[in-house]
């Protein structure tokens, strides 16, 4: 029997959600409040049409709307538009597959960490075979910080997460990294699937020269973003080709888009979800003014990440892996497996994520632990959902 009521839950935007139901895993995606999927019914109730290829009212409206998203993610980023390029694709693992399958070949090497995702760490495995070039796999300390000599980084393409979705370590030296990577000419490509969320002031300090994200862990739609330098894109050895990506075809060979204000189309192949565009803009309109418990997003997610943090050291048996306070946590216990403990949470409604998390070779090979269970905060989520799931987690552990 659930622990909660079926009572519809307070929390300002994320009405349809009840009480019952306690999503912890928002690592993998996270909830879409009520202003995005109205924007994407819009879309589809309202203008329902291509982008970039039509002259009507309806075509026109997305046109106008697509262009807005694009302009937000710039603007959060605090990057400008004469420097880069925002395109959308399917997922952060696509774009960061599109990018690195379509470099030159005039790089020396690349590198990466051991504790990137698998949608980094099996790319540039890849990449290496293709051009064969050296690959190297570097170490991140306590903090996140990358471990390197400055030789490490001539002539390399530099592939890292800015924040971890193991444990939230995030890249303390992203941005001495990048000074020494470009000063070296080389360039810097960075997942910042879980830093979008949690990491902004890392990310927007950096001059990458490729950032990728997707916006299913951005409380929005799933779609890709790369947000690319305009001397990268315009060097890339294009590969994947079609649809909207040239301007002019001939019997045997064709021209690529190459006015300044449409260079996005190089890497767009074929129709885009225009309502998932849509969704993202929404989404980061909706994260500007969303004050989660009275609080803004940040004080809020500190608060209830220290909370969780902290409940969690109080349980003896449990082996935590993060060494701080973040929106993901991950842990182990001897007394129970990691998925049998996540069915008995799921049992209460309790949603949490149970595994390596795509990161095998780090979690699995390196530090030989047993799968694990993870954490990961929302700001759907409250101090009173914490509460409760440390208060069900005791009562598990010490029933079994």
């Amino acid at each position: 029997m659930s622990l909660f009521k079926s009572e519809k839950n307070s929390t300002i935007n994320f009405e349809y959600l009840d009480t019952k139901s306690m999503y912890f895993d928002s690592a993998c995606q996270t909830l879409r409040p009520q202003q995005v999927v109205d924007a994407v019914n819009e879309y589809y109730h309202k203008y329902n049409s291509c982008g970039g290829r039509v002259k009507y009212e309806w075509g026109l409206k997305t046109d106008e709307r697509i262009q807005e998203t694009r302009d937000r993610i710039l603007k959060l980023l605090d990057k400008s538009s004469s420097d880069y390029v925002v395109a959308f694709t399917l997922n952060t693992s696509y774009g960061i597959n599109l990018i690195l399958s379509q470099l030159s070949p005039k790089y020396e090497k690349i590198i990466t960490s051991e504790i990137e995702h698998n949608s980094v760490f099996l790319p540039t495995m890849e990449v290496a075979k293709r051009l064969g070039i050296q690959r190297l796999v570097l170490e991140r300390d306590e903090s996140g910080a990358l471990q390197y000599s400055a030789d490490d980084l001539s002539r390399a393409v530099v592939v890292l997460n800015s924040m971890s979705n193991i444990d939230g370590r995030t890249l303390s030296n992203l941005k001495t990294v990048a000074q020494d990577v470009r000063s070296r000419d080389g360039i810097i490509l960075v997942d910042a699937a879980q830093g979008i969320g949690h990491g902004l002031d890392l990310i927007k300090d950096c001059d990458y020269d490729a950032l990728f994200f997707s916006g299913h862990k951005f409380y929005a739609p799933s779609v890709g973003v790369i947000v690319i330098k305009r001397t990268l894109l315009l060097n890339l050895d294009h590969r994947l080709v079609g649809g909207g990506t040239v301007e002019d075809v001939e019997k045997d060979s064709y021209k690529l888009v190459s006015s300044p204000e449409n260079l996005s189309d190089r890497l767009e192949i074929g129709l885009q979800d225009f309502a998932a565009i849509i969704g993202l803009g929404e989404s980061i309109k909706w994260q500007e003014s969303y004050r989660p418990e009275g609080m803004y997003r940040d004080k809020h997610q500190s608060m209830i990440s220290k909370l969780l943090f902290n409940g969690l050291k109080e349980i003896p048996s449990l082996k935590i892996i993060n060494s701080k306070p973040s929106p993901i946590i991950s842990f182990y216990t001897g007394k129970i497996d990691a998925h049998r403990l996540a069915i008995f949470l799921s049992s209460q409604n309790i949603m949490v994520r149970s595994g390596y998390f795509c990161c095998h070779y780090y979690l699995k090979n390196v530090k030989k632990y047993p799968p694990l269970i993870r954490i990961s905060l929302g700001l759907h989520n409250t101090k009173e959902q914490v509460e409760k799931f440390l208060e069900v987690l005791k009562a598990i552990l010490t029933n079994i």
